[in-house]
């Protein structure tokens, strides 16, 4: 489907629909009246074999408890296998309300009180917030910023591992805020120090479907699963397929001993029923969802060179980091606007709520995360209207 078509077929106003994105700007921003780009949900509607699915469940008139079917787990095995040749075995498969929550849950399973967790910023926030928020160790080692292309620093990773005694290590795949798709040999050079210090691995790859420059490798997939049996995958539809609000997520474990002191914990600290509506939706996106993504990817993409290309053409001392996967784009403003000016600059000046590069680690004031998932007008809109401010 051609850019415009999808984007007529499927943009849809969402003001005053009780959205966080659009309609809780006041609370998160002190404004009301900015357009929102932050937060990592899309102003597209969901495909029509998820709404197919749905309204029939809606029609049939009953929410009761339930269960995922052999169907779900063929079709999550599918497209696994079909798209990123990983085979899912029903076993391994437990579920969550979300990727965050996830998280909590297996720091509270695999770590004790003051033990050190890693991350490497800047980083998706919810990472440190749950180490703080578990009494885990936060520790932190910055990617390497090479003109907006990140990349590991594999020497400071594992002696940082070596001094602070780390047990776990929380990955994120494709990366968010910057863009990165991690190749196989990154990733293998990571999860063989992990090994080295016997770190576990958690693998956050919620945004595994969007990928633009390479291939996204599963981390219990890198050099044909070696490193499997200390990596635990937390994936989702809920991103790809702009589901988050129903509140599904799985969680792979391979190994039979990590996963049974997984259900040692959740059998008694997690009651939560899987959401009926999350559970069809999932399986409907993961059966007859494709051709929908690539379309939307066509449109992500090209709302990135939208950035990417006017910047470089009016103002090119902003740098745009690389868009290899996520619909996300992390943009270096520290050339063009003071740190300590930012918010005034961006919320005063040009009218935009963004997600701040603080927000996302210590040392990344300057910078900010656009939300690429929207109509390319408001990203015209978003790019000027930045170029223009700065006179």
């Amino acid at each position: 489907m051609e850019i415009e078509e999808f984007v007529e077929k499927y943009y849809v106003e969402r003001q005053h629909t009780n959205s966080l994105k659009w309609d809780l700007l006041e609370e998160r921003f002190g404004q009301a009246d900015l357009l929102p780009l932050w937060v990592a949900d899309m102003d597209f509607k969901v495909s029509q074999a998820i709404t197919k699915t749905l309204k029939d469940r809606i029609l049939h008139g009953v929410y009761g408890y339930t269960f995922a079917g052999k169907s779900y787990y063929q079709a999550y095995n599918n497209w696994m296998e079909t798209y990123f040749s990983f085979p899912i075995k029903e076993e391994w498969v437990r579920f969550s309300t979300g990727a965050v929550q996830a998280i909590y849950h297996l720091l509270y399973t695999f770590t004790d009180e003051n033990d050190s967790v890693i991350i490497q910023s800047p980083v998706y926030y919810p990472f440190s917030d749950a180490v703080k928020d578990t009494n885990r160790r936060l520790v932190n080692v910055d990617l390497v910023n090479n003109d907006g292309y990140f990349t590991i620093d594999f020497e400071r990773f594992e002696q940082v591992i070596i001094d602070q005694t780390v047990k776990l290590y929380i990955h994120c795949s494709p990366h968010n805020p910057v863009g990165r798709v991690w190749t196989e040999e990154e990733q293998a050079k990571l999860f063989a120090i992990c090994q080295r210090h016997n770190v576990l691995i958690i693998s956050d790859e919620i945004h595994q479907d969007f990928t633009f420059e390479r291939e996204h490798i599963p981390a219990a997939n890198v050099f044909e699963g070696v490193h499997r049996p200390r990596v635990i995958t937390v994936n989702s539809a809920s991103k790809s397929f702009n589901i988050a609000g129903l509140t599904h997520c799985n969680i792979v474990i391979t190994d039979d001993g990590l996963r049974q002191k997984y259900d040692d914990f959740a059998n008694s600290m997690i009651k939560t029923e899987a959401n009926i509506m999350g559970l069809f939706a999932t399986e409907a996106a993961y059966v007859d969802g494709m051709d929908w993504i690539d379309s939307l990817k066509n449109v992500i993409y090209h709302n990135y060179e939208i950035v990417r290309d006017y910047f470089t053409k009016f103002a090119p001392e902003i740098t745009v980091s690389p868009l290899e996967g996520t619909y996300l784009v992390f943009v270096d403003l520290r050339k063009v606007v003071k740190s300590d000016e930012m918010v005034e600059f961006i919320q005063g000046k040009c009218g935009l709520a963004v997600d701040y590069g603080e927000w996302f680690g210590e040392g990344y004031e300057g910078f900010i995360r656009l939300n690429l998932a929207t109509k390319p007008e408001n990203i015209e809109k978003t790019v000027q209207t930045i170029v223009e401010q700065l006179g």
